[in-house]
């Protein structure tokens, strides 16, 4: 078992946690899951993580930096203001925003090396006129084109793709910097082959050949595009659930990329300590409803972590904690704050509100995965580490050795 996380934060010379719930970040894990996955993606082809979502729950600062000093050569986000969050923060790799940005911040984007989304419609078109408008002697604002191949989400036609992207070189202020599209199921080799081969029909319309000029760069694949081995690799491939150590649901891994997948390792896990252990009598409930009533005596911990904190009240009363080794059940309904353990059958001395519990990840030989919690909330393993709140403590981890926190009130930098 770890040291107690107090004495792991003093040692570090951190400040204390102002909750007994926190999220443990493995930074090791993450660059080795980086070293793994440039192993799949092989020779010339770029693995540029995504960090959206506050770098899916883990945090998006810490995440990027230690990215960054792994030698990344980029980083893509979902929203202006998460690319400005790391520039602000001294992540200087190559940022791309992958939805259209309000055109009030398109010089801001231009000034900062933070390069956009075109597609069709109002907002693409916008963002070209606020570019071509910026003063003279301004850099240019970075445009990679989105291509919809299959995902009926975003992009523009391949059909179009030549007259927009001659537009985008034809507009002033504005350099065509990629070309991009998104797998609508990568564990579906047939829609997969389709959309590749949409895509480089797309692209070789517009470039006159299927290998453009190398300052466009293009990328199709995510974690399921690389891991499932259908789709070409192109220049770049977008990692996001598998740079956090995680196989997206239902993938089946093929043996081209078994090793690589073999080499991932989770990044999270989710800890608590006790606000109280309490032995309660027989016809007892816990928490609302309740939907859990003691048939014995029963001794029952609350944890100090609910909905609010990404914990999903449809798993109420279908899943686990770990505690000295040991799977004990998660008993009554989730509350906003709360979850109870029933830990009435843990060998040995009654357990305390000293206790280390895991929620997620190991302790001892025994594991709970986001792929189990993601099933018993009837939900996809992406929502469950990219739901947990901003509120829960990250405490990060290298080289055998806590380094950082992030709390509301202090970002551990």
């Amino acid at each position: 078992m770890r040291e107690p996380i107090e004495r792991r934060l003093a040692a570090a010379g951190l400040p204390p946690l102002p909750r007994t719930a926190w999220l443990e970040i493995n930074l090791d894990a993450l660059t080795g899951n980086l070293a793994a996955l440039r192993l799949a993606a092989g020779p010339g082809v770029a693995v540029e993580p995504v960090v959206k979502a506050d770098a899916y729950g883990h945090g998006a600062v810490h995440v990027a930096r230690a990215l960054q000093t792994a030698g990344v050569s980029g980083l893509s986000v979902a929203t202006f203001d998460e690319a400005l969050e790391l520039r602000d923060a001294g992540i200087t790799v190559p940022l791309l925003v992958l939805y259209p940005i309000p055109a009030a911040w398109v010089a801001q984007a231009a000034a900062r090396g933070v390069a956009v989304s075109r597609g069709p419609g109002a907002p693409s078109a916008r963002i070209l006129a606020a570019a071509a408008a910026l003063p003279a002697g301004s850099p240019p604002l970075a445009v990679h084109l989105e291509v919809e191949t299959g995902l009926g989400r975003g992009g523009v036609l391949p059909a179009a793709a030549a007259e927009t992207a001659g537009v985008i070189r034809r507009t002033p202020g504005v350099r065509l910097a990629g070309v991009w599209t998104h797998l609508a199921e990568a564990a579906d080799s047939r829609l997969t082959l389709l959309q590749d081969e949409r895509f480089g029909g797309a692209v070789a319309r517009f470039s006159g050949t299927s290998d453009p000029d190398a300052a466009v760069r293009r990328h199709l694949a995510g974690s399921g595009g690389l891991l499932g081995a259908d789709s070409r690799r192109w220049d770049t491939v977008r990692t996001g659930l598998s740079i956090y150590g995680l196989i997206p649901d239902g993938l089946t891994v093929p043996a081209a990329t078994e090793a690589a997948a073999a080499g991932l390792r989770p990044v999270m896990s989710l800890c608590a300590r006790p606000v109280r252990v309490a032995d309660l009598p027989p016809g007892h409930g816990v928490s609302y409803g309740p939907t859990f009533i003691t048939t014995r005596p029963s001794r029952i911990a609350t944890l100090p972590l609910g909905y609010a904190d990404g914990w999903r009240r449809a798993s109420s009363d279908h899943t686990w904690a770990l505690v000295r080794g040991v799977r004990v059940p998660l008993v009554g309904r989730v509350a906003m704050d709360a979850v109870m353990a029933d830990v009435t059958d843990v060998p040995g001395a009654p357990v305390t509100e000293d206790d280390e519990f895991v929620l997620l990840g190991d302790q001892g030989n025994e594991r709970i995965t986001a792929h189990e919690v993601a099933s018993a909330g009837g939900t996809i393993s992406y929502e469950v580490v990219a739901g947990m709140s901003r509120r829960l403590p990250r405490v990060y981890d290298a080289a055998g050795s806590t380094v950082a926190v992030r709390t509301l009130v202090d970002s551990g930098s």
